[in-house]
């Protein structure tokens, strides 16, 4: 296995080359998986979980259901965090989830495909874990693999005694001093960004009545759901996993409402946790489309809880993010999506914001793109 913390093979080109071994171990219809590797320098920061995919987990075409992705990527990352975080003797806690960083769908996943999850520790600061997580598809009929996503996650670790206490992180071994510096520049970026996004937390989705065909109205939608004991944490806050599989839910009916085709997540920007949700809480998730591009609809969705168990207060803007969906034809294929009609000012301000992230992006991959064409 690779050594803690290299980032020159990742965590998936491992995985690419022991998959054999792990098929056996996921021919049970729905089985889990979670192995720890006793030859990693430090087996609390090295993880692999697979599951199945089965229908439950898939849209009507077929495609696994980004949240459904998104929250098995959080359950491996809050995993591992939570087992770094305990592997000294002291306060016993659980890893919170804080921040997920860009996540770009590579490629679709059906169902019958295993999902191959496997995650890795690679900073720490002293109060904050960052874990970057792999998710590798595997054709059990064929044997075909490929890589579906990579991400990148923040936790927090949270006393079990006092939710609001924050712990000291055990501090991780590099393999070399320049790993160590890029995590921390890493860990302040993400720092600042989280703080400006918090800044700008304030809109509100409101009802429209009797829109107009492909106008925000149109298609925005929101979905309420009361917090239970299977969302929640020992903490009794929900996990970050639950949160994102609503919020994907919400942006992918948004997707399907305006272009009313297959749709499937293509990415997911920044998700920011800024407040912890309560188990017997009321959220909201409301999502409504900002741009569209040629191919592709960046949707915006907010998170309110409503508390109304043991501690009432005003509702609260609890996460935040853009999802982006493509549009796919019959045969798989991305097609053109029916434009946005923006109508008001703020409207065409919030299509031009994601006008701009979309160019950013765009412009990101292209530079990614190139030392490969130069291969």
């Amino acid at each position: 296995p690779p050594a803690l913390g290299m980032g020159a093979w990742s965590v998936g080109e491992w995985e690419l080359s022991h998959l054999g071994a792990l098929t056996s171990v996921t021919k049970g219809y729905g089985l889990y998986c979670d192995i720890l590797l006793a030859g990693s320098p430090d087996i609390t920061s090295f993880l692999i979980h697979c599951r199945i995919m089965r229908p439950d987990d898939a849209n009507i075409a077929g495609n696994v259901h980004g949240g459904t992705i998104l929250k098995m990527i959080e359950e491996a990352g809050a995993i591992i965090s939570t087992r770094h975080c305990n592997s000294q003797s002291g306060e016993h806690c659980v890893a919170a989830l804080a921040r997920v960083e860009r996540t770009d769908f590579l490629s679709p996943m059906c169902i019958g495909e295993v999902a191959h999850v496997s995650a890795e520790i690679t900073y720490t600061s002293k109060h904050s874990v960052e874990v970057q997580v792999n998710v590798l598809s595997e054709n059990i009929l064929t044997g075909a693999k490929r890589v579906t996503n990579r991400a990148t996650l923040w936790y927090v670790p949270l006393s079990l005694k006092n939710v609001d206490k924050v712990l000291e992180v055990p501090p991780i071994q590099y393999a070399w001093k320049e790993l160590e510096e890029d995590g921390k520049k890493r860990y302040e970026e993400q720092k600042l960004e989280r703080l400006v996004t918090k800044q700008r937390n304030g809109d509100i989705i409101f009802p429209v009545f009797n829109p107009e065909p492909y106008t925000v109205g149109y298609s925005q939608s929101s979905l309420i759901h009361l917090v239970g004991p299977s969302d929640c944490t020992l903490h009794g806050f929900v996990h970050g996993g639950v949160t994102m599989k609503l919020m994907d839910e919400v942006a992918g009916i948004v997707a399907a409402r305006h272009c009313k085709t297959n749709i499937v997540t293509a990415s997911v920007d920044a998700i920011n946790f800024h407040e912890k949700i309560k188990k017997g809480c009321v959220i909201t998730i409301s999502g409504r489309m900002t741009f569209t591009s040629n191919k592709s609809m960046e949707i915006e969705v907010f998170v309110d809880a409503d508390p109304f168990v043991d501690e009432p207060k005003e509702r609260y803007r609890a996460v935040s993010a853009f999802f982006t969906y493509v549009s796919l034809s019959k045969e798989g294929k991305p097609v053109p999506v029916p434009q946005l009609v923006v109508e008001t000012e703020d409207e065409k301000r919030r299509f031009e914001d994601g006008k701009g992230r979309y160019l950013q992006t765009k412009a990101k991959r292209q530079v990614q793109m190139q030392p490969l064409t130069q291969q």
